[in-house]
């Protein structure tokens, strides 16, 4: 009889799978495992790899070798143009990158959306254009080098030409990485500020600027970074004079010309290290910002 009445019962429903109930699985992806191999394989094949063939490539030069191609004074004159004029020019954007992306979230003005696009412009325009616009530009007949020269002030075939145009390939990296973070900023903590008494200045730099630290950084290291590997747009503005206004990747392209794949393969290693330094400490700010910024 018991056992006729409980088949005649309903069966007691599956618990739901609830956001947070112990022993229900909430993976999207496969297990963690396959994705972290899978990750690693996908890094090794597209990074590690090539990368790798720098140092193969390199060992067949000899330590005396190997010095003697990447301290060469003329590759030691490329070290500080790269290097230098990459710092300039992303020490600019962070500045004006910082300024674009405020006018953009805080303000409404005509045209904005015209605006908000053309930030965008040197991430789709070849590099070899731009160089050649900022040439016609700049150059002593262009637009507005004709108007500087006679005044002493000569801007295309010199370092200075090289910095503009690292200005202008980096600045959408700073401005796109600032632009969601202050759009993301609470207006009420500013507005809190304001009404206990904190002037414009100490708003920004106490309310403001801490909370936007992070993401200035990590649009300062793009910039950077790729300012550092950027030839296309350099080459036609900066005369590529030795020991004035020569890059160190084209040291590189002409070491290649010239056969020889080891010196350049050094040259390439230095630059690769220098830059993977740069960013491992730009990193470690970002990471100590954060922490300051959670115990704060």
């Amino acid at each position: 009889m018991s056992g006729a009445l409980s088949s005649a019962l309903p069966a007691p429903a599956a618990p739901s799978a609830r956001p947070g109930r112990p022993g229900v699985s909430r993976r999207v992806l496969p297990g963690f495992h396959l994705t972290l191999g899978f990750s690693l394989f996908y890094l090794c094949l597209i990074v590690l790899i090539p990368l790798s063939a720098l140092v193969f490539k390199t060992s067949a030069l000899s330590w005396e070798q190997f010095w003697t191609a990447v301290t060469a004074p003329r590759v030691m004159a490329s070290y500080r143009l790269t290097f230098g004029a990459s710092l300039i020019a992303a020490l600019v954007n962070l500045v004006f990158g910082l300024l674009v992306a405020w006018v953009l979230v805080r303000y409404k003005f005509p045209g904005k959306r015209i605006v908000d696009a053309l930030v965008d412009l040197p991430f789709a325009l070849p590099t070899a254009v731009a160089g050649i616009s900022l040439t016609a530009l700049l150059a002593g007949n262009g637009w507005i080098g004709q108007y500087l020269e006679p005044m002493g002030i000569k801007l295309a075939f010199t370092p200075a030409g090289i910095v503009i145009a690292l200005i202008f390939i980096g600045l959408p990296f700073v401005v796109r990485t600032v632009q969601p973070v202050l759009e993301d900023t609470e207006k009420e903590l500013e507005e809190a500020a304001t009404s206990l008494g904190a002037t414009r200045l100490q708003t920004f730099t106490k309310v403001i600027l801490p909370a936007i630290t992070p993401a200035l950084l990590t649009g300062f290291a793009m910039a950077f970074a790729r300012a550092i590997g950027e030839y296309g747009s350099v080459i036609f503005i900066a005369g590529n004079m030795p020991m004035i206004s020569e890059i160190t990747p084209l040291i590189i392209i002409g070491k290649l010309e010239q056969y020889d794949f080891a010196g350049a393969t050094a040259v390439a290693l230095v630059m690769l290290v220098i830059s993977f330094a740069l960013l491992l400490v730009i990193n470690a700010l970002q990471a100590w910002q954060r922490r300051r910024g959670a115990s704060a």
